[in-house]
């Protein structure tokens, strides 16, 4: 593991966008949660929602690979920000470079994977980590979205949920308010769900809904 993390830090996009990475010594920060999750809930199946450069994806898929159950990860990211996700071959060379084989992109907003065939038959997702627009609405709608897609032990993790801030990402000439944390305060109203702030880089919550016998 150590010798991969060295790889994946030999491209400096992986230490961006606040998961607490860190070269010096090899840390992976929150990846670690995400990574030791993944292996200890052993899901088949694991969807990710936005990416920089892939992070998330890569260490989600090296978990599952990992493992024994041959998962897979699904990744959604219409490539807003700039033209990093529109070549297919190009993303496959990027994960392959870090030797994750089982991560498979698509090139659209989750809008409209919603309404593909690929989403018809979509079932038995253990994992679930979104981090694409950071509006209350938009992530509301991908936390929803996939509801019914979660297998019954399955987690949900939020990226910079923490606090409201306004970003950038998508050029100084488009600011616009995160609010994830207003999903936050509103998911913990509901007695059936159990949420977990860690502190950890930009700050991430993992929710899970509580069984009937709870």
């Amino acid at each position: 593991m150590n010798d991969w993390i060295q790889t994946l830090f030999s491209d400096p996009d992986m230490l961006e966008m606040g998961h607490g990475q860190r070269s010096a010594d090899g840390n992976l920060g929150a990846g670690f949660v995400y990574y030791g999750l993944a292996r200890a809930m052993r899901p088949t199946r694991a969807l990710v929602i936005g990416s920089w450069r892939g992070f998330v994806p890569l260490v989600l898929g090296k978990a599952l690979l990992d493992n024994a159950e041959s998962g897979e990860v699904l990744f959604i990211d219409p490539s807003l920000v700039d033209d990093f996700w529109t070549d297919a071959a190009r993303v496959t060379e990027h994960f392959c470079r870090f030797g994750v084989t089982n991560v498979r992109h698509f090139p659209m907003t989750t809008q409209a994977f919603a309404a593909s065939e690929e989403f018809a038959s979509l079932k038995d997702i253990g994992l679930l980590f979104i981090d694409g627009l950071h509006t209350a609405e938009q992530v509301r709608y991908d936390y929803e979205a996939f509801l019914t897609k979660l297998t019954s032990g399955a987690v949900v993790i939020f990226h910079d949920s923490h606090v409201v801030r306004t970003s950038r990402i998508y050029g100084d000439d488009r600011p616009y308010e995160q609010r994830v944390k207003d999903l936050m305060d509103s998911l913990r109203q509901d007695p059936s769900l159990d949420l977990l702030d860690l502190p950890v880089g930009n700050g991430f919550t993992i929710l899970r809904r509580r069984s009937k016998a709870q």
